[in-house]
């Protein structure tokens, strides 16, 4: 998967997840600063991206993900 591709669908998942602008999205995009996601935001986004990607990630690496680059880093490097 292309890493636009990829940026395409965490946005997605993203927006439904925490109901924010998809406008307000870009790779540099902090979760809990710039989007005010809490930690129970943040389970349902590790959730779904599992659910979405097919993938497993360690809380300790999720918990290491700022922005959305850093999102996208992590689950491209399990697909």
């Amino acid at each position: 998967m292309e890493r636009e591709e990829l940026f395409a669908k965490v946005k997605e998942i993203i927006v439904d997840q925490i109901a924010c602008n998809p406008d307000d999205i870009t790779e540099s995009t902090n979760l809990i600063e710039d989007l005010d996601a809490d930690s129970l935001d943040l389970l349902q986004l590790l959730t779904e991206f599992e659910d979405q990607f097919d993938i497993s990630i360690e809380d300790e690496a999720f918990e290491k993900v700022k922005t959305i680059g850093d999102a996208l880093d992590q689950i491209r490097s399990l697909i």
